[in-house]
Formats: C-alpha cells, sequence, structure tokens
C-alpha cells in the first residue's frame, strides 16, 4: 500500500497475531470486507515508511466464538480479487500485486 503510513487514522482498530513462536505482531487494519460471507481484513504492520506491505487475512473463525481466527490469504486467484476489491474501497491508497 503506498503512503500508508499517511493514511492510517490515528483511530483505526489494531490487530494483535501470536506466531507459532510466540512473538506478538500488531498490525493496523486498513480495511474489511465480505465477499461470499466471508470476513476479510487488510492490515499492515505499523510503520514510519511511506510504503508498506499490506495483508489481507481470511476470518476462518466459528460462528459464535470467542476469540477470532485469522489465516493470511495465499490462493493467488482469490488474493487478486480481493486486492481488486480493496483498491476499489481505497481510492486513495495504490495496491500492488506482489
Amino acid at each position: 500500500c503506498k503512503e500508508l503510513a499517511n493514511q492510517v487514522a490515528e483511530n483505526q482498530a489494531i490487530v494483535k497475531f501470536l506466531t507459532e513462536d510466540n512473538e506478538e505482531i500488531q498490525f493496523s487494519v486498513i480495511e474489511q470486507t465480505t465477499l461470499n460471507g466471508v470476513n476479510y481484513l487488510l492490515v499492515a504492520e505499523d510503520s514510519e515508511e511511506d510504503e508498506a506491505e499490506c495483508i489481507i487475512l481470511k476470518d476462518l473463525s466459528e460462528k459464535d466464538a470467542a476469540e477470532a481466527v485469522y489465516d493470511i490469504v495465499e490462493d493467488d486467484k482469490e488474493l487478486s480479487v480481493l486486492a481488486d476489491v480493496f483498491a476499489a474501497l481505497l481510492e486513495d491508497v495504490e495496491i500492488k500485486k506482489a
């Protein structure tokens, strides 16, 4: 996401993830959307740089789960469709597909 540091408002949600090594990583939620009944988050690691790497997360939580469970979207077709959706939602942010 280009110029992401300038786009992320101070009041946007922060989500914390634990890696398999119990390392905590914080992400800023840039945008969210629902596609075919599945929730997705566009997130970026907190960064002082003008450009930051964004990750799209897919909600895999059970319907009544106490905590949300997300996984990184890695399927190329799904990732391409979601990148287009998020690019349309965020007109002032450029999303480059890796």
